[in-house]
C-alpha cells in the first residue's frame, strides 16, 4: 500500500461502520439461535423416551449454552441485543409449527426427519458464525480464541449427531 493509498483501498469492503455490521450480524446469528434453542428443545421433548430423545437433550443442552455463549460475547464486544430480533427468532419458529407435512391432525414422521435438517442447517449457520468471530480473535483481545475453538469443537459433534439422526430417520421415513 503505498501512502497515499488509504486501508479503504486496499480492502474496499471494510468499512468504519464495522463494529455496527458485526452488531448487526451478531443479533441475526441471536435471533437464529432463538429459534434453534426453541426447536431443537421440542424435537427432544417429542421424542422423549426414544434413542432420539437421548441423543437429542445433550444437544440441545449445549445449543441452549452456545446461545448463553453468543450473548456473553455480544458482551464482551459491547454490542447491544436488538430484543425484535430475539422476538422475531421466536416466533418465527412457533410459525413453523403451523406447516402440516401433510397430516393436520397428528404429527407426520416426516416432521423429524425436516426437523433434524432444519437443526443441520442451522447448526452449520452458527459454527459459520464462530469461525468469523475466532478470525476477529486474532486480532481483537475481547475475544477468547480458546473459547472460540471449543464452540466450533461442539457445533461440529452436534453437526454429526444431527446428521446420524435425519438420515437414519430418513432411511426409516423413506425405506
Amino acid at each position: 500500500m503505498t501512502a497515499g493509498q488509504s486501508s479503504r483501498t486496499a480492502h474496499p469492503d471494510r468499512t468504519h461502520d464495522g463494529p455496527a455490521l458485526l452488531g448487526i450480524y451478531l443479533n441475526d446469528h441471536l435471533m437464529g439461535a432463538t429459534g434453534g434453542v426453541e426447536r431443537i428443545r421440542r424435537l427432544a421433548g417429542t421424542a422423549r423416551g426414544t434413542d432420539l430423545g437421548a441423543a437429542l437433550e445433550p444437544v440441545a443442552a449445549e445449543v441452549a449454552e452456545d446461545r448463553a455463549a453468543l450473548l456473553a460475547i455480544m458482551r464482551d464486544l459491547d454490542l447491544p441485543v436488538r430484543r425484535y430480533k430475539v422476538v422475531a427468532g421466536w416466533a418465527a419458529e412457533k410459525a413453523g409449527l403451523l406447516k402440516t407435512n401433510g397430516r393436520l391432525v397428528r404429527r407426520s414422521p416426516l416432521s423429524t426427519v425436516v426437523e433434524l435438517e432444519a437443526l443441520r442447517v442451522a447448526v452449520e449457520g452458527k459454527a459459520a458464525g464462530w469461525r468469523v468471530l475466532r478470525r476477529l480473535a486474532e486480532t481483537d483481545a475481547r475475544l477468547d480464541a480458546h473459547r472460540l475453538d471449543a464452540l466450533l469443537e461442539r457445533a461440529a459433534r452436534q453437526q454429526e449427531i444431527l446428521e446420524d439422526w435425519r438420515v437414519r430417520r430418513a432411511v426409516e421415513v423413506f425405506g
